[in-house]
């Protein structure tokens, strides 16, 4: 295994962090100021980032995306993670899981998003199912020769700007001896779709202008070919293309757990008490020590991660492991951050509190650190029949 970047993975990575120096940074404490992006910022991101080539990234050459590989799309966002994720967002990676779609899905869905034409949002979480899939009350019936849909979902992450939705629901239930379990299908659902309604979600204290929505279905009629992937096959569908989000948010955590350091460092070296710099005293430079072991840590554990996607080796438990890893020394981080910088550090004149109030989420979407410890042990024992 070679632990260092190749010059092109390097030229990624100083691509991308110099795009989030120069095109976000400027514009973060006016969209956490007022929780929103404007339109013309919005659209100029996206300009800007498809005059670059780096729209669909993640996605094969072949369809027109980048053709990076998992390890370099892990590189990507992490250097995204630097910055606010309300800007972020128009950096452009679609959903893989439309790599699912097939026949005129591709040139409805699937090509359009790849070029940037439309955006998508993945919409699953509901009120009374969060971890638990399984248990979501959204359900679709069969009326004729198509889907009825009913229900809600909340918590979904860009659906203020998503042209449609890939949503997951309710289409039946089985029998079983450990009792009832609901069969999930995929479909896809176009903004203002009869029976659709997008309305404003929560105020949240993370992540500032990175909306969530509320999704309410109301008799929403749709046909089979809205169908991603097979009726209740979702789970197929979600297991093949979604492992990889956990993997993002690791990556998300490590820049930003990077840039918090960063301020740290600068602070402890300049701040002066008792007559001197405060980085001279042990009961800060130990602190920053154990920031940046953590960091590499985490790092590490996440590229790694990532190599093994590409090498096509087993990686669920490393991919739980790293998020679960990054995500909360991500928490310990910017609460050390803010602790370094005293007073200070709660103030809006400075971005900790921000990144310390957004760094809370990360531990929470993709799978709470409980489910990835749960991941991380069936892992473990379920060879064992334990």
């Amino acid at each position: 295994m070679d632990f260092g970047l190749s010059a092109e993975q390097q030229m990624i990575v100083d691509t991308v962090r110099s795009f989030v120096e120069t095109e976000i940074y400027p514009h973060e404490a006016a969209v956490e100021k007022t929780g929103i992006v404007p339109a013309d910022l919005a659209a100029d991101l996206r300009a800007k980032v498809l005059e670059m080539g780096f729209w669909a990234c993640n996605f094969p050459t072949e369809i027109g995306g980048g053709g990076l590989n998992h390890l370099e799309f892990t590189l990507v966002e992490r250097e995204l993670g630097r910055g606010s994720m309300a800007l972020t967002h128009f950096f452009g990676r679609p959903q893989n899981i439309l790599m699912a779609c097939e026949g005129e899905q591709r040139e409805r869905y699937l090509l359009p998003a790849v070029r940037g034409e439309r955006m998508d949002a993945l919409a699953m979480t509901e009120p009374d199912a969060g971890s638990d899939v399984r248990g979501m009350k959204c359900a679709a019936v069969r009326d004729g020769g198509d889907w009825v849909v009913n229900g809600t979902k909340h918590f979904i992450s860009g659906a203020d700007h998503a042209d449609f939705f890939i949503v997951f629901v309710a289409t039946g239930v089985d029998d079983t001896p450990h009792g009832p379990k609901k069969r999930i299908t995929c479909f896809l659902v176009d903004r203002g779709h009869p029976g659709f309604t997008v309305r404003d979600g929560y105020n949240s204290v993370s992540h500032r202008g990175y909306k969530n929505c509320i999704l309410e279905f109301d008799d929403c009629r749709l046909p089979d070919a809205q169908v991603l992937g097979v009726v209740d096959g979702g789970f197929d569908v979600m297991n093949t293309w979604l492992y990889a989000t956990r993997l993002t948010v690791a990556a998300f955590s490590v820049g930003r757990a990077r840039r918090c350091f960063d301020h740290a460092v600068d602070y402890a070296a300049q701040r002066r008490q008792f007559g001197q710099q405060i980085a001279k005293f042990q009961g800060v430079s130990f602190q920053i020590a154990d920031m940046i072991t953590e960091i590499d840590a985490a790092d590490l554990m996440t590229l790694s991660a990532a190599w093994r996607l590409d090498k096509g080796l087993p990686a669920n438990r490393e991919i739980a492991s790293a998020k679960l890893y990054a995500t909360e020394m991500l928490a310990r981080v910017t609460d050390t951050t803010l602790q370094i910088h005293g007073g200070m550090g709660l103030m809006d004149d400075l971005p900790i509190e921000r990144f310390w109030r957004d760094a809370r989420v990360e531990r929470i979407w993709d799978g709470t650190s409980e489910i990835q410890r749960h991941i991380i042990g069936r892992e473990i024992f379920r060879p064992k029949g334990a």
